[in-house]
Parts: C-alpha cells; sequence; structure tokens
C-alpha cells in the first residue's frame, strides 16, 4: 500500500486514467479563450482535435499560473487528511507556479507544524513531466515514502531525455517563451524548429530540420544516440498535438532502431498546446546523466550561481 499520497499537475499531459485514483490529486492549470477561462482537465471537457482546430482557425489561448486560493485549497485538504504528501511540480523554468506553491507550502505549514509536505520542481513540462510523474508513481506504488519520492525526483530529473518539434515558433513567441528574433529567422528560413528543456527546466533550441519528415528522423536519432538502455524502465513516451498520424511514423522509426521499447502515447494538453500550436511532437525516455555533458563555461557558471 502507498505510505504517502501524490499531488500532479495537468502540466503533465499524462493520460487521464493513470492519474484518476485513489491517493493522487490532479491540480487543473487554467487556460483562457475567447475571454473565458477554462481548466486543463487533460481533455476530459474538450478534445485535443477540438482545442487544435480552434488555433488553426485563428484563436490564440493564453494561459495563467496556478492560483493561490487553488493551491491553499488543495494542501490544506492534504494536511487534514494527515498523509505525508509530494506535489510534483511544473518546471520553475517555465511558470511561477512553482514559487507561488512553496509560499503557500509555508503558509499550511505554519497552521500544520506536523504535516509532511514536500513541493518538488521537477524542472520538466508536458510528457517529459509526465514520465518523472509516470515513473514516480510506480515507485509509490510500491510503498515510498514521501521523503524518498522527493529526493528521487530531485536527482531522476537529470537524467531525463526529451525533445520536441514544433511546426512553428509563433505562439512560442507570443507566449514569451523564445525571443522574437528566433521565431523570425525560423520563419525565414521555413524550418521545423526541434527543442529540449535543460537542466533548469527552460526550453532550448537544439536544432532545426527542412520539414516534418526529417524532423522526426532527427528525433529517433536522437533517441538512438541518446537512450540508455541500462535505464530503470524502457519507457518511451510519445506526444502529439493533434498530429497523431505522425506520431505513429515516430513510434516506427524508433521501433526499427529499439523493438523492445515500451510506448506510452499521450496528447499534449491545452496549456501546453497554447504556446505550442498544433503539430507539436514530443519524444522522452531515460538517458545518461545531462550534467556530465555540461560545457567548461556551462559548469563555471552554474558553481558561481550555487546550483549543484
Amino acid at each position: 500500500m502507498p505510505n504517502c499520497n501524490l499531488i500532479v499537475d495537468s502540466c503533465s499531459d499524462l493520460p487521464y486514467e493513470l492519474v484518476d485514483r485513489e491517493g493522487i490529486t490532479l491540480l487543473k492549470f487554467p487556460y483562457i479563450e475567447g475571454g473565458e477561462t477554462f481548466d486543463d482537465d487533460l481533455f476530459r471537457s474538450v478534445s485535443a482535435k477540438e482545442f487544435y482546430d480552434g488555433m488553426r482557425k485563428g484563436a490564440e489561448p493564453s494561459t495563467a499560473q496556478l492560483s493561490v486560493p487553488l493551491l491553499q485549497d488543495t494542501f490544506r485538504a492534504a494536511a487534514e487528511a494527515g498523509v505525508p504528501t509530494v506535489y510534483m511540480s511544473f518546471t520553475s523554468g517555465l511558470s511561477g507556479s512553482f514559487d507561488v506553491a512553496m509560499l503557500v507550502r509555508d503558509q499550511i505549514l505554519e497552521e500544520f507544524p506536523d504535516f509532511e509536505l514536500h513541493v518538488v520542481d521537477t524542472k520538466l513540462a508536458s510528457i517529459a513531466e509526465g514520465f518523472i510523474v509516470f515513473e514516480a508513481i510506480s515507485l509509490w506504488e510500491k510503498g515510498a515514502t514521501a521523503r524518498e519520492l522527493a529526493e528521487w525526483t530531485e536527482e531522476a530529473h537529470n537524467y531525463v531525455s526529451c525533445e520536441f518539434m514544433v511546426e512553428d515558433l509563433d505562439a512560442l513567441k507570443r507566449g514569451g517563451r523564445i525571443p522574437s528574433s528566433v521565431a523570425v529567422a525560423g520563419a525565414a528560413l521555413d524550418v521545423k524548429p526541434i527543442l529540449t528543456i535543460d537542466l533548469d527546466g527552460k526550453l532550448q533550441l537544439t536544432g532545426v530540420a527542412r520539414g516534418r519528415k526529417k524532423a522526426m528522423r532527427h528525433m529517433a536519432d536522437f533517441y538512438e544516440k541518446n537512450v540508455n538502455t541500462d535505464g530503470p524502465t524502457r519507457y518511451v513516451f510519445l506526444g502529439n498535438a493533434d498530429c497523431p498520424k505522425d506520431m505513429e511514423r515516430l513510434k516506427g522509426m524508433i521501433q526499427k532502431v529499439d523493438p523492445d521499447t515500451l510506448f506510452l502515447e499521450s496528447s499534449i494538453g491545452p496549456v501546453i498546446g497554447s504556446h505550442t500550436g498544433p503539430g507539436m511532437l514530443a519524444v522522452v525516455f531515460w538517458g545518461d546523466d545531462k550534467r556530465e555533458n555540461l560545457s567548461v563555461a556551462d559548469r563555471i557558471a552554474k558553481r558561481i550561481k550555487g546550483d549543484k
């Protein structure tokens, strides 16, 4: 039996059935479209096709942080239940929600000083965040304690390899996730941008490809070069923003590289999708320690900042 409870958020883009269970609470990020606010409920209220078709027709949804009242209500309910709890948060590199959650945690612990509540920055987003949450759920089912899960998450994110492609950079530019100059250059060159999430949980442009087929080939090659076949599991997560046929093509490419791979497929949710637009493809898997690949300059910079 689980020794603790989990709180996860909708930016993990997991299939709803994986988190719809006793002992797991889902925090739903809000998004705004047409002047109306909606909850990201992992496509329970609206289908992925409906949402992304809206963007194709000109809709420009925006997003917001988790609200203080929602975090207060969720953490207080956990404290009143009296079961040690871990919240695995969307990366602080792309949202201020983690910082708000930490402030609310401190408030709740003043009210419930004996309650064990861990708020952990996954430093990951979308299905990369979902990947580490999925693996944590497996440990949770095996009886890991709240502290063990928190410490595992803080270390494990360094081994999560992810890459994703987007149709263009307009949505990321509009949301302020990348500089306008990068988006303009990408549009001028008519290429498919390929990005990753760096160790600080921020977006990083890693390459470009001429056309979707070459971009998918790039992602399959990325898997082949970076997968750790001795990792905890052989799972590969694939995500798509209403382009399931392309996801199947990417899956086939990876299967040719590694027939023993276990796949979990998911849709990119409306909060992440508001910033990437339709057509996003993503692949996530266990890789080697990304800290070993830091340049000398990166290592010095992180040491100055006091990071590990």
